[in-house]
């Protein structure tokens, strides 16, 4: 749920065990999002062999930090035109790690610091798919009068410098042999043209005009079988004289660069190009003239030609002639369409066709170029395993082997997983975990590693080293599956759900919600099931279940059969008990339901969409939000989405000109709260503090439900402590306690303890985990309020209910650092950074390093931080300190 952040950003967070502990004042980081992932399925009958988990298709280093150290420093030292590919691979790291959010950061990065035209374009068209969907944003920025520069087609011929590309010939003494005037016959017509101006226009032209050739002493030369018509020849004519092209049509300016291309005439070349350029409006236009600019070496057409393909993605994929032009260019005809830009380009078209259909000879083709335009160690690295993956998908396993052998050679480690499977296929296991237990014996091992070990042993071995994968990276899928499959197969469905729901308690799945609703079936909780499926739904309305084999939503029918029916009565007091019990997903699942009959769709697709956000699945998130921009039941209403729309974009601005447009047609208090949301976020003027009060009590004045009247309530209790109103802010936080907003606990308690009452604060904090469904960040918030026994007793908890929650690695390796255990201490730390790039992770390690005279593991860890974030300024500091000691 959307929550005010001004309330602890604004204050300093109170230091706990300051006093004896050096290292524990430390500011807690934010949580990164995760989103979760759609995948294959499995019923009842299946679960007794789980399908293997996939070969992944992404550049995965064995260290990542090393990598994202390495390009950090390159980029430091760089010339500016290979800083976007170096954003590329930092792309292609964070992609890899599943960090979203960063990989998408890298490529707006490689976009700015393109040096060149192509490259702009590349980028752009890349961003522009990636925000699919978004398109809407730019229009609602445009009501805004701010424009979103990533859906704009680049005006890239103006920027293209024309240079001097003719000869000249201005010095009068320059002896021409023939007379001033020549004519051209075509057929029956006669062009008078200046022979000094023409033969000024190329090499060729001045040595057949006033060379040793025979025309030099002609008046008339035919140029019948030359290609050129009457039309075109006048206008080269007229060209010669000004520089200039008059007005033609495309065919005549065709015939024009089909003779400037024969003649080497450059100046003629560069000019029709830029006219041709003009005329490149539509997918056909693009590909007729990607194919002449292709054959005749014109670099600015086919780049105009390219943006307009690139800025149809996906859907121009589908026409073979597009296919045909990426998937046939020769080196010389890529070097024409995108200059050095040949890796980025196949880049993208890969990632496109990957994600529409793996096994397609489409994308292997492209596959096949990325190959061939990888110039250095790290692209090949990608490269070949990616086209090894595919190649394994299309069964075709011996080219497969010889790539991921290749790929594995040039450095990629992870490779070796699809080396096991070959090897596993042709029934070599031995030799599988042979190759495996080489890999580990070489480095410090991986989750992903024992993970893959697992594959090829069994019983009590396989359960070893999937709970080590687990350990080591506790995001990985498969072991959760695998151990509940198990413990179904031993008639233990129970043990099963509480396995399951480890995962589901952190990290939302798909695949393991339908895991947990097949739990379900087979208990015959059917009200259970048919949340875990309309959750599904929710996030993934097209998904299919049991192996892809049947919709969720006939599977949802059938189960509909089995439930007692709910009113819409009824539905309000699920959405009240679950919210206030903080079970989102159960919250999810009313929701859905009730979008069925209700008829003020608008205000349940944007609590849904309060709902997605919780459960970090930003772009479910942004569907909701649409949507609920679609029903809105009236302007003023419509005007509240979309200033949410703009606001969780990152718009602040624009979202709040959207709510006071909104407050001027009818007071609301969706209106007021989303005036002091954002007003909030985008100030840093305390005395904004006043104007946020003032607005959350209009709010508050306004009809509202308790549900949002809770959360206004709330918020003001934190905007109060801020400005050290602890009665009214303890008076606002009991008012949303008694209207079930559970999460009032908490600011409760920081009210307790800024009191001096850290009792009373640690039994709000207990009250809240007793209330709450998903109790993590309780458990970390409650180990704040008590002694150092029991705040590692929470910490662990906290660990083991959401293993991506920093702080209790940080406040276990600050504890260790403080007393003088350094190597443990960066031992816990690693453990983290292992499976979770988290700048507050490498900044403390980067510390500790620097602390025990590790000056090069120190700067290791800068580095990779600063490109986790570059503007950290803290990080940066510590980098520059850092930086000089280095010897």
């Amino acid at each position: 749920m959307r929550k005010l952040f001004f309330s602890e950003s604004a204050c300093k967070e109170t230091k706990l065990h300051s006093a004896s502990h050096s290292w524990l004042p430390l500011e807690r980081g934010k949580l990164s999002k995760f989103s979760g992932h759609a995948a294959g399925g499995s019923s009842i009958e299946s679960l007794m062999k789980m399908p293997e988990p996939a070969v992944l298709p992404h550049f995965k280093p064995a260290d990542y930090v090393d990598i994202l150290a390495q390009i950090h420093e390159e980029l430091e030292s760089c010339p500016p035109d290979e800083r976007s590919c170096l954003y590329l691979l930092q792309f292609q790291v964070f992609r890899g790690l599943g960090e979203a959010k960063l990989s998408r950061r890298s490529l707006q990065s490689a976009w700015e610091k393109g040096s060149t035209i192509h490259e702009k374009l590349i980028f752009g068209a890349w961003l522009k798919y990636e925000k699919k969907g978004e398109e809407a944003i730019s229009d609602l920025l445009s009501s805004c009068g701010k424009c979103s520069q990533e859906f704009r087609l680049l005006d890239f011929v103006s920027q293209v410098s024309t240079g001097s590309h003719d000869m000249s010939y201005d010095d009068e003494s320059d002896e021409f042999r023939g007379s001033a005037v020549v004519h051209f016959r075509i057929i029956d017509d006669m062009i008078a043209c200046d022979r000094r101006k023409l033969a000024a226009l190329s090499t060729p032209l001045y040595a057949m005009l006033n060379g040793g050739f025979r025309e030099s002493y002609l008046e008339v030369i035919d140029m019948s079988r030359n290609g050129i018509s009457p039309i075109g020849m006048r206008a080269i004519s007229k060209f010669s004289l000004s520089g200039r092209l008059p007005y033609l049509s495309a065919d005549a300016i065709l015939e024009m660069l089909d003779f400037a291309n024969k003649f080497c005439c450059k100046g003629l070349k560069d000019a029709c190009e830029r006219k041709l350029a003009s005329f490149v409006s539509s997918r056909q236009d693009a590909i007729d003239f990607m194919e002449c600019a292709l054959e005749l070496g014109c670099s600015i057409l086919a780049a105009s030609c390219l943006q307009v393909l690139l800025n149809e993605l996906p859907e121009c994929l589908n026409d073979e002639q597009v296919v045909r032009i990426f998937s046939s260019a020769n080196k010389q005809q890529r070097l024409t369409m995108v200059g050095n830009a040949s890796f980025s380009l196949y880049c993208l078209l890969s990632e496109v066709s990957m994600s529409t259909n793996p096994t397609s000879d489409v994308t292997v083709s492209f596959l096949e170029k990325l190959v061939e335009s990888a110039s250095d160690s790290r692209q090949k690295q990608l490269a070949l395993h990616q086209l090894a993956c595919m190649r394994f998908l299309r069964k075709d396993y011996p080219e497969a082997e010889r790539l991921f052998n290749a790929a594995f050679s040039a450095g990629h480690l992870y490779s070796v997983v699809g080396l096991a499977r070959l090897a596993s296929l042709r029934g070599n296991k031995h030799f599988a975990l042979k190759l495996l237990d080489s890999v580990m014996s070489s480095r410090w091992p991986l989750g992903w590693m024992y993970q893959e070990r697992a594959l090829y042993l069994d019983g009590d071995s396989k359960l070893e080293n999937l709970n080590k994968a687990t350990e080591l990276d506790p995001t990985l899928t498969y072991p959760y599956m695998f151990r509940a499959a198990s413990l179904i197969k031993r008639q233990s469905v129970e043990a099963a759900l509480m396995e399951i729901n480890r995962i589901l308690g952190f990290k939302l799945v798909l695949e393991c919600l339908e895991l947990r609703f097949c739990c379900y079936l087979a208990l015959e909780d059917y009200r259970a099931a048919l949340c875990d499926v309309q959750a599904i739904l929710t996030l993934a309305p097209d998904y299919r279940m049991i192996g892809g084999r049947v919709a969720a939503k006939q599977l949802r029918m059938l189960v509909l059969e089995n439930v007692e029916q709910w009113t819409t009565a009824d539905c309000w007091m699920q959405l009240y008990d679950r919210w206030s019990s903080v079970d989102d997903i159960g919250s999810l699942s009313v929701i859905y339901q009730m979008l069925e009959s209700d008829t003020a769709k608008g205000v349940l697709y944007f609590r849904q969409s309060l709902l997605l956000l919780r459960l970090n699945c930003p772009e479910a998130a942004m569907r909701s939000l649409q949507l609920a921009r679609e029903h809105a039941a009236s302007d003023h209403e419509k005007l509240i989405y979309e200033g949410w729309i703009l606001y969780d974009t990152g718009h602040c601005e624009e979202g709040l000109q959207k709510a006071e447009a909104s407050i001027a047609i009818q007071r609301s208090f969706e209106a007021f709260f989303l005036k002091a949301y954002a007003l909030a976020d985008s100030s840093l003027d305390p005395s904004t503090s006043a104007t946020v009060v003032s607005l959350l009590e209009d709010a508050l004045r306004c009809p509202s439900d308790r549900l949002r009247k809770g959360q206004a309530l709330n918020n003001l209790g934190s905007v109060y402590v801020d400005c050290e109103k602890l009665d009214l802010a303890a008076e606002c936080y009991i008012n949303a306690l008694k209207i079930g907003h559970t999460r009032a606990h908490q600011g409760l308690a920081r009210v307790h303890f800024l009191r001096n009452n850290r009792t009373g604060a640690y039994d709000e904090m207990t009250k809240l985990i007793e209330k709450a469904r998903n109790n993590a960040s309780a458990y970390e918030k409650r180990s704040e309020y008590c002694d150092r026994e029991l705040t590692k007793a929470d910490l662990q908890m906290v660990t083991k209910l959401d293993p991506l929650r920093v702080y209790p690695y940080r406040y276990r390796a600050a504890v260790l650092m403080d007393n003088h255990k350094e190597k443990d201490a960066i031992a816990e730390l690693t453990k983290a950074i292992a499976f979770k790039a988290d700048l507050n992770l490498l900044h403390l390690r980067a510390a500790f390093h620097e602390h025990i005279a590790d000056i090069s593991s120190a700067l290791r860890d800068c580095r990779a931080a600063l490109s986790v974030d570059p503007n950290h300024q803290e990080m940066l500091e510590l980098h520059h300190r850092v930086n000089s000691q280095e010897p």
